[in-house]
């Protein structure tokens, strides 16, 4: 028998039992990528990481990814996490800790930094690890039907609904403001649409509702359902939210141009989380995403497997 050390808190909020929970083992060493699985599962979590020695002593940790059914190549509130709790150690597999890190993940780079105020950390900032991808369109229909509402719920004004990545793929699509917190997921149509095609190269269908309470994109409100993927909905999803992000500033006329985005996600589901982005373009292309976020630790022990 081995014991794992390992922390658990809340991610992109500063209230305890808010925002989205995350299970950060710490040294992961001697652990399978199967036993990564069963342990995911075990707590229950949206994500759970596993912190191992870096491939390149240049960088910070290598740090691996799990829902509670398969491993992630990227996912937000993960690093913003992840990061945090390693912050507050004295070190990381031997060496010192700093403000700035670098995780290695099958992503491939994420650069983080920690956020902090009165000498004391509070959360953290990544950098999407990959440039806007633009994929496959969702018929309204679908995605209507996905989430109990009517087609006429899904606004076209802006786009149609879509595919988008900076790391992790999400089928984004905007809907009225009153028809967000009306969205229930359906099992059936998810399963249906996935039938016919239009799920993810992982079988998933994974959907990022959102809505806009002005014409402009300085603050939104989301909801994220992957029903498929083992996650009826999520309370704070990053990778999604830097999606968005990326791609709503791609659509935005002006070859250069800066968009600082809050995000609110979770509030149906009573645990409130607030995501915040920096989005950058130049030359017509978006070239940076940054997400912020808060965080609050709720326990920690040790993992006998």
């Amino acid at each position: 028998m081995a014991t794992f050390p390992y922390v658990t808190l809340d991610v992109f909020t500063t209230t305890q039992f808010g925002g989205n929970p995350l299970a950060v083992v710490t040294d992961a060493r001697g652990l399978t990528g199967a036993q990564m699985q069963i342990i995911a599962a075990e707590f229950n979590y949206s994500e759970t990481t596993f912190v191992l020695p870096p491939k390149d002593p240049a960088n910070t940790a290598q740090v691996r990814i799990f829902t509670r059914t398969q491993e992630y190549p990227f996912a937000g509130h993960p690093n913003v996490g992840t990061a945090f709790v390693l912050g507050r150690q004295d070190e990381v597999f031997g060496k010192p800790i700093g403000a700035a890190m670098q995780f290695e993940e099958k992503a491939g780079l994420v650069a983080i930094d920690l956020i902090r105020e009165k000498d004391a950390d509070v959360g953290a900032r990544f950098v999407a690890p990959q440039s806007l991808e633009v994929g496959a369109r969702l018929d309204s229909s679908i995605l209507a039907s996905c989430l109990s509402l009517n087609p006429v719920d899904v606004i076209h004004k802006n786009h149609s609904p879509v595919l988008a990545s900076v790391g992790l793929g999400f089928f984004i699509g905007e809907v009225a403001p009153d028809a967000l917190s009306r969205a229930t997921p359906r099992m059936d149509a998810f399963a249906a649409a996935v039938g016919v095609g239009h799920g993810d190269v992982e079988g998933r269908l994974p959907i990022l509702a959102y809505a806009r309470d002005s014409d402009g994109v300085d603050r939104l409100r989301s909801r994220m359902f992957a029903p498929l993927g083992g996650t009826i909905e999520d309370p704070a999803t990053g990778s999604a939210s830097a999606a968005l992000g990326a791609f709503l500033l791609s659509l935005d006329p002006r070859a250069d141009a800066n968009a600082q985005i809050s995000i609110k996600q979770g509030v149906d589901m009573g645990r409130p989380s607030e995501i915040e982005l920096d989005v950058e373009k130049r030359d017509g292309r978006v070239v940076a995403v940054g997400v912020s976020g808060r965080c609050v630790p709720v326990m920690r022990g040790e993992l006998t497997v």
